[in-house]
């Protein structure tokens, strides 16, 4: 009789990194996977109006490119970028008062790859970032997974405190500031020229890495536009900008950009190299076909002109839907607004209670590096139709008064 010895146990396979571990997913989209029902108004997402694409002027430029030049629009393409692609963007910056030449840019796979470019390229582990806060919600996550520490600037309804800036670059010592100073994600808000130009001034003196972000500064829908961080003296050396035609064209394009001084928009190619090689050649020749044959400017004002409807039907809404006691922003542009309901609400506890009256919101709290404020929410008004957002606001006012403010 032959005894078979029982298989060892298989050994455990190596842990995931720390970093990996350490990293949570993103509130929002899991707040959108479980609000993907067709009857949720979903004030949730930073999603742009997909009706308001220029579907057939991108058709038509994809075509175009694929015609003329089809072995070039399939084949590998260089780190930085397409030619045509880099001095089309670099001719909008410098329309818009920051002169810049397509050796300035790096391409980049929407401008969320921008900031792990920018993190790989600048930070160690233990490495201090400051943040805005509230802030960016996935550049808290790029950031962490670089293993920096996050720490959260003061500031007001109006955006960072530049005196509560320079002590904290005093006593921290950090690598870098990441802004998004134009309609901020997630409150609306925008920062000042004065301020503007108080952080450069601070970068300058005290040594700082600026990472300004502008996914949404060309949507203005009513004041006037303030210039960029890195327009103003002391900053041009040291601040890195962000761009993305996630917004004005269409996310599913991936097309972002960082314009950064040399040294620094080198060692990000590098790092770009090693992780896709380059953004996909045949988007970024459709986009250069595209700002080459249409007005792009034309086509954001018409979207802008729908987004201040839609930020006015939410404006108009709110006092009914909130709490007595609630205060919000009015954003002059970009897609969100951000709300503070009285003590003691906490929105977190009360989401799922919201959903089931077929309307949803993103609690605030995600969004803080430090302490959240977790009496706040952001909504995002640019993806319903004014209809939509009356109704949604009186779901939303129902979820609220039912129960409970804490749960």
């Amino acid at each position: 009789m032959t005894v078979t010895e029982p298989a060892p146990a298989p050994s455990p396979v190596p842990p995931l990194a720390a970093r990996a571990r350490s990293v949570g997913g993103s509130p929002v989209r899991d707040i959108l996977a479980v609000t993907a029902r067709p009857e949720v108004i979903n004030f949730a997402g930073g999603l742009p109006a997909p009706e308001l694409f220029d579907a057939e002027g991108i058709a038509a430029a994809y075509r175009a490119v694929l015609a003329e030049a089809p072995a070039r629009a399939l084949q590998y393409s260089t780190t930085e970028g397409e030619p045509a692609l880099r001095a089309a963007l670099a001719a909008r910056t410098t329309a818009r008062g920051l002169p810049t030449g397509p050796d300035d840019l790096l391409v980049t796979t929407g401008s969320q790859q921008a900031l792990s470019l920018l993190a790989t390229a600048l930070l160690e582990p233990g490495d201090t970032v400051l943040v805005e806060s509230p802030c960016y919600l996935a550049a808290l996550q790029a950031f962490g997974f670089a293993g920096a520490r996050v720490v959260a600037v003061p500031g007001d309804e109006h955006g960072v405190d530049p005196e509560a800036l320079e002590e904290l670059v005093v006593r921290e010592r950090p690598k870098l500031l990441y802004t998004v100073p134009t309609f901020q994600n997630p409150t609306g808000r925008t920062l000042p020229a004065g301020r503007r130009a108080a952080v450069a001034a601070v970068a300058a003196r005290r040594g700082l890495w600026i990472v300004e972000d502008d996914p949404y500064g060309e949507l203005r829908y009513e004041g006037e536009r303030v210039p960029w961080i890195a327009a103003h003296p002391g900053a041009e050396d040291r601040t890195v900008l962000l761009g993305s035609l996630s917004k004005v064209m269409a996310p599913g394009l991936r097309l972002g950009w960082l314009r950064a001084p040399g040294e620094l928009r080198r060692a990000c190619a590098v790092a770009k190299q090693a992780a896709d090689l380059h953004t996909p050649t045949v988007n970024q020749l459709a986009a250069a076909r595209y700002l080459a044959d249409n007005d792009l400017d034309a086509h954001v004002s018409r979207v802008a002109g729908v987004y201040r409807e839609r930020r006015d039907a939410m404006l108009a809404g709110l006092a009914g839907a909130l709490p007595e006691g609630s205060v919000w922003g009015r954003p002059e542009g970009g897609m969100f607004l951000w709300a503070r309901l009285p003590e003691p609400y906490d929105t977190t506890a009360l989401l799922p209670r919201v959903v089931r009256q077929d309307v949803a919101y993103v609690p605030g709290a995600p969004f803080y590096a430090g302490t959240p404020d977790r009496t706040t929410l952001r909504l995002c008004f640019v993806t319903q139709t004014p209809e939509e957002i009356g109704e949604g606001l009186r779901r939303l006012g129902a979820g609220l008064r039912g129960g409970t403010p804490g749960a």
